[in-house]
């Protein structure tokens, strides 16, 4: 068994003091540094990503099913959570609704989607994201406040203030909230997830 996993063990029959979130994404920098940022600022959480490997399973589908064999793997216990975050990009309510359905099919899995990306949750952390009908609109917004913005970028200089805006701009957004995912272009759900990282519970 790897360090890793090790990492993330705990004794039978104590109570846990860290709750284990894994989370399942399309990208495999971004999102991923992005959310082990939390491990800094939220000790009280663990983040444990779970990043896809390759264009052939970016999509939906790939993500979904790697998120199945993590659990398959080591299964969660009742207090942890199991995420599955993509973009909407150009994927079909089809291949959507497989997400959707996996995260009502246990209480602790859940299913997040930005809409049309996943940089449209990084711009809420600086503007209210207004005007935003496209990917590349997205894109563009984010390079004024993040000039250097790329597969590079390790996200050290967001704060917590930042991310508690974000959640505020995007909760605004999602209203009425939806109860499956973003229909419509400048709106997340990513901001669910992070609320629940934040208070750990």
């Amino acid at each position: 068994m790897s360090n890793t996993r090790r990492k993330f063990e705990r004794p039978l029959g104590k109570r846990p003091y860290k709750k284990l979130f894994v989370i399942a994404v399309e990208d495999k920098v971004k999102e991923p540094r992005y959310f082990q940022l939390f491990n800094k600022l939220y000790p009280q959480s663990i983040v444990y990503i779970e990043c896809i490997k390759g264009t052939s399973e970016s999509s939906p589908t790939g993500v979904l099913k790697r998120m199945e064999r993590r659990l398959k793997r080591e299964a969660l216990k009742p207090y942890d959570e199991a995420w599955v975050v993509v973009d909407k990009d150009g994927w079909t309510d089809q291949q959507l609704i497989q997400l959707h359905t996996w995260s009502k099919s246990h209480a602790n899995y859940y299913f997040a989607l930005s809409n049309p990306k996943f940089e449209y949750w990084l711009l809420l952390h600086f503007e209210d994201g207004e005007g935003i009908a496209s990917a590349q609109d997205c894109d563009k917004r984010l390079k004024r406040h993040i000039p250097n913005y790329g597969a590079s970028y390790d996200f050290s200089s967001i704060s917590q203030q930042q991310i508690n805006d974000a959640v505020h701009r995007a909760k605004k957004r999602d209203n009425p909230p939806c109860q499956d995912w973003p229909r419509n272009p400048g709106v997340t759900t990513v901001y669910r997830l992070v609320e629940r990282i934040a208070v750990g519970r």
